[in-house]
């Protein structure tokens, strides 16, 4: 017989360090890899702009890693149950928007580097990881592959950039509207 779920007061009432410590520097990499993408694209070609390309591609494979890590830490440890205070007063569409805005965020986690990592090796530009190891190619060299492909990890980027923005504008408003105790869950310092 499956266990029972257990209820919000057995839960947790913060995440684990090791939750805030993946979750804080995959946020500044996540946000670090989409300047640098932005910013590198602009660049004409140049000794500077290879080296760009290269941090941006060793930026999502750490990224990736990262975000397996975080997967698998968030699957074996239980989130804490949100606020008793948030749960009464959020409307059911931000409750759906909040699980919806976290789903795609974790997909997004995986899509956007292995979308990255496609288009690299259909280009017939491999990974070479911190200039030392050579990643296999996700996908053969193909030239019409690589043009299908680029122009999906910018949107899926821009995407993933998007959700950031909102999973940040709502974790301010219930820091500082709502005054509801949620961001407290994700802060480092004394438990």
């Amino acid at each position: 017989m499956p266990s029972p779920t257990p209820s919000p007061a057995s839960r947790p009432a913060r995440y684990t360090r090791t939750a805030m410590l993946l979750h804080w520097v995959l946020g500044l990499a996540l946000i670090g890899a989409f300047c640098v993408g932005l910013y590198m694209t602009s660049l004409p070609f140049s000794p500077a702009r290879l080296k760009l390309y290269n941090w941006h591609k060793w930026a999502g494979i750490t990224i990736l890693s990262l975000s397996v890590l975080r997967i698998l830490w968030r699957a074996t440890h239980r989130p804490p149950a949100l606020p008793a205070a948030m749960v009464q007063s959020m409307p059911r569409w931000q409750t759906l928007a909040h699980h919806a805005t976290h789903g795609l965020l974790y997909i997004l986690f995986l899509a956007v580097p292995l979308i990255g990592w496609a288009y690299s090796s259909a280009a017939g530009f491999p990974i070479v990881f911190l200039g030392l190891w050579q990643l296999p190619d996700f996908v053969p060299v193909d030239k019409e592959l690589a043009e299908a492909i680029k122009p999906w990890h910018l949107y899926t980027a821009c995407t993933m950039a998007g959700l950031v923005v909102l999973h940040v504008a709502a974790a301010l408003k219930h820091q500082f509207i709502d005054r509801d105790g949620l961001i407290g869950r994700m802060m480092p310092g004394p438990r």
